[in-house]
């Protein structure tokens, strides 16, 4: 019998400490060329003129059709689905039983009984598990993302996936498609016309500006890209390599990776991680900052922390509904951003140019994660108010910025601290240099951090919170 990620933690009493030193290295965003250009400019490019996201190869696919489809989805997910007809999209949540998030995808509505999920490999994971073994009518089809490191070998997907997005989208689009644009709303899908096909398309944005979200067979792929690009040439397009393209999301508000909440000793996780291979995701994730909890449980997040509160809805029976119930009405951390401060920032930097002298953390840019999952303490008067979650540059805002939760009773404008770097010297992970911890100051700023992307996104929840 193969190794199975419940194996792996029978080996350990300490969760915590075996997933802040585990030597999974950086992430990866594979196969998608780092730059094109340079990732300034790339960056620029979304909130000036246009850019062309490929999103082929980082995210796992999980294709699910049959009669009771929507039965496992409602079963799973925090999302009601009292008005999901064909054709439209929603970010889909589920929980485990104690109420913590597990991770988020996108869930399409493609057709009568088929449904399609795209995203990180941990909601993916889950709602195969019960796909698999909770005794539902349901076919399902995986494709998994593409390897971290191919060394060489031919790579491929049963779809491609592109995004066109920035204020000149809406041109080219319309360019490309031969006149005027289906009028969808967001998250909603129809199809255009690209190289004398058909393409299914979501309404859609990343940047500010609606965009859309278009995919199709793998082996179109090339003839489909050349086309969008050749089409906005003149409008300014450009390709986004995979050093900018993450942090898009610092701009408009998205935290891509909490821990998932499956490390716990209940049963139904426990037959979760039995299930899960000892090469998973989950079984290799690591955990990256300065704050260090006394139990794994002190890393897991709830949908309102993460600015996921309006898609709780008590119209169905779910996974974690009766532990959500208990905590609705109670105050809750918040998502925001924090700018951090500039002259703090150069001296993590300059540090490194000090022969003989202590060295902090190296921020790396434009993206500062240096874990799967990554948790960095945020203090007032010494005092633990907040995490954050996801770090790195914005050349469009001449920043350093970052994601994360914060007490509810902290205010937009308030400045606190963050501390950058581990405890004693840093942890056994692979991205982790010998290093002495630094304080940096942050101000508390909204979600999402872009003017143009909070004046122009649909009421989300990226611009909805609950108190």
């Amino acid at each position: 019998m193969s190794q199975t990620l419940q194996d792996e933690l029978g080996q350990t009493e300490d969760v915590v400490g075996r997933l802040r030193n585990s030597r999974i290295g950086a992430y990866v965003y594979p196969v998608v060329p780092p730059e094109f250009t340079n990732w300034r400019d790339e960056q620029r490019a979304w909130r000036e003129t246009a850019v062309l996201f490929d999103q082929s190869h980082h995210m796992a696919e999980l294709m699910i059709d049959g009669r009771d489809a929507l039965k496992l989805l409602s079963h799973l997910g925090i999302n009601s689905f009292a008005n999901f007809p064909v054709n439209k999209a929603k970010q889909f949540v589920p929980c485990s039983p104690s109420g913590h998030v597990i991770g988020d995808v996108i869930l399409f509505h493609l057709a009568e009984n088929q449904y399609l999920i795209v995203g990180r490999a941990p909601t993916i994971n889950w709602v195969q598990f019960h796909g698999e073994t909770g005794g539902y009518d349901v076919r399902l089809d995986r494709d998994d993302r593409s390897p971290s490191r191919p060394g060489g070998k031919p790579v491929r997907r049963k779809r491609y996936r592109y995004q066109i997005q920035g204020p000149n989208a809406p041109k080219i689009l319309e360019k490309l498609n031969g006149g005027p644009l289906p009028d969808v709303k967001f998250f909603n899908m129809d199809t255009i016309r690209i190289a004398g096909r058909d393409i299914r398309a979501l309404r859609h944005g990343m940047s500010g500006v609606p965009g859309l979200e278009i995919w199709g067979p793998y082996d179109e792929a090339d003839e489909v890209r050349d086309a969008i690009l050749a089409a906005g040439e003149e409008f300014g397009i450009v390709p986004v390599g995979s050093r900018a393209y993450a942090t898009n999301t610092l701009e408009s508000g998205w935290i891509p990776s909490p821990l998932p909440a499956v490390y716990s000793d209940d049963p139904m996780m426990r037959a979760f991680r039995e299930w899960l291979a000892a090469d998973s995701y989950e079984a290799t994730a690591s955990i990256g900052g300065s704050y260090v909890g006394r139990s794994v449980e002190d890393y897991y997040l709830t949908p309102w922390e993460l600015g996921y509160g309006p898609f709780v809805k008590f119209d169905h029976d779910f996974i974690g509904r009766e532990a959500l119930e208990k905590l609705a009405d109670r105050p809750h951390r918040r998502k925001v951003t924090f700018a951090w401060n500039a002259d703090d920032v150069a001296k993590v930097f300059r540090s490194f140019f000090e022969p003989g002298a202590d060295n902090y953390k190296f921020i790396d840019l434009p993206l500062s994660n240096y874990a799967s999952s990554n948790y960095d303490k945020v203090t007032k008067n010494g005092k633990t108010v907040g995490l954050s979650m996801f770090s790195g540059y914005s050349f469009n805002e001449r920043s350093m910025l970052s994601l994360g939760t914060l007490d509810p009773d902290i205010q937009i404008g308030d400045v606190l601290t963050l501390v950058w770097g581990e405890e004693n010297g840093g942890t056994d992970k692979t991205t982790v240099e010998p290093h002495k911890q630094f304080e940096i100051r942050v101000k508390v700023a909204p979600v999402p951090y872009s003017r143009d992307a909070r004046e122009s996104y649909a009421d989300s929840w990226r611009t909805r919170q609950n108190a």
